[in-house]
């Protein structure tokens, strides 16, 4: 079953860190990774901009407004994400465990069962 791990966190606190600060935290992040790239269980990773590079497009009946900024103002943002092949839903938890231990900000990292579809299987 493929997992999305979604990071999340206030990004005051992490746009705050020093470039060594942060260096050390990616470098502690990709450590946890590693074994998971070696597994060939981890897909594509993700670290998103911050939300002031953010465009939403909002779309109601008879309007489609673009505006600048996240789609909602939060106390915690969407950071990033993970994609990780996992057997169980625990086995996605003790991920999200390790990366949050590598982690020195308080966060969260909501996992979510994936459901993939190919274009082609979407062509009539």
């Amino acid at each position: 079953m493929l997992y999305a791990v979604l990071c999340y966190n206030t990004e005051d606190v992490t746009s705050a860190w020093t470039k060594e600060e942060d260096d050390q935290v990616m470098r502690d992040l990709t450590a946890v990774q590693r074994k998971y790239v070696e597994a060939g269980k981890l897909g594509p990773v993700a670290r998103l901009l911050p939300t002031t590079a953010a465009t939403t497009l909002r779309h109601r009946p008879g309007e489609t407004v673009v505006m600048d900024g996240p789609f909602a103002e939060t106390k915690e943002q969407l950071l990033g994400f993970y994609l990780i092949d996992c057997v169980s839903l625990d086995e996605a938890l003790d991920f999200a465990r390790e990366l949050s231990a590598a982690n020195p900000a308080a966060g969260s990292y909501e996992i979510r069962p994936l459901s993939l579809y190919k274009p082609s299987e979407l062509a009539p």
